[in-house]
């Protein structure tokens, strides 16, 4: 399966607002934080500008405000074009002034996440991760470490985006399991993702337990890029957007790790 993958940053957000639709506009007007009105513009800039490209649809203002990306019930996120629900699937993330935006041309479940490499505690560790995750984050270098847990914690995040239901529930319901954790290696590397069920937060019921997500991950300047998918995606495809055209990010193909 193909997942497509765009990130913007705070620079290119266009100045004005001529690009939001009349609800979004609203929206905006209500958010009193700066960071939170410019987050919320990042990912809503990059989300309609991924869209554009992978509906090949001209970025041109009046045609993007007809782009609305709505919450279901569950949370995750629905697209809408001219008020017409829109076949795609699609995530997004924001971290550290970058947006990133992975759309799968299909219903399937998906979630990307970006996180940036930072110190995190001994506590952090304990109250987060599962025995398997904290034994990684025990046996690898002082070098690694940080960007481990990074790894660790974004493709969590991914996961729960993709089962809909974000942090509510409980970050050691999934299991976290990289193909390699060699940050020298150019290009996405392959993960995967094993829920076990979400017992603390949901009083005994089991969440989807023995679903496995298969992804990617990626680390660059500091930033650690994963997405994962059900059914098995392919490397993400990074979305050129000068030229309205697919420019693979990697020649990789999905193969069980």
């Amino acid at each position: 399966m193909n997942v497509y993958w765009m990130e913007q940053t705070e620079a290119d957000v266009p100045i004005d607002d001529n690009w939001l639709s009349a609800d979004e506009a609203v929206h905006l007007s209500e958010l009193r934080v700066a960071k939170r009105r410019a987050d919320w513009r990042l990912g809503r800039w990059t989300a309609k500008r991924s869209l554009s490209v992978c509906l090949e649809v001209p970025t041109r203002p009046d045609l993007l405000r007809k782009f609305e990306t709505l919450a279901a019930r569950s949370g995750a996120p629905e697209v809408f074009f001219d008020g017409q629900p829109v076949a795609v699937t699609i995530s997004i993330s924001h971290r550290a002034g970058i947006a990133a935006c992975a759309v799968a041309m299909s219903s399937a479940k998906i979630g990307c996440d970006l996180e940036a490499i930072e110190p995190r505690s001994d506590a952090f560790v304990a109250d987060y991760f599962t025995i398997e995750e904290q034994a990684l984050v025990e046996h690898a270098s002082a070098t690694d470490r940080d960007r481990l847990l990074a790894l660790l914690w974004s493709a969590k995040e991914s996961a729960l985006k993709a089962l809909h239901e974000g942090l509510r529930l409980d970050t050691r319901s999934v299991i976290v399991i990289p193909c390699s954790t060699s940050f020298d290696l150019d290009g996405w590397s392959q993960l995967r993702v094993r829920n076990i069920g979400d017992t603390a937060a949901r009083a005994g019921e089991v969440h989807s337990a023995g679903h496995v997500f298969h992804g990617w991950w990626q680390e660059a300047s500091g930033i650690v890029r994963t997405v994962v998918a059900d059914p098995p995606p392919d490397a993400p495809t990074s979305l050129t957007v000068s030229a309205h055209i697919f420019d693979s990010a990697s020649d990789g193909k999905h193969v069980d790790c």
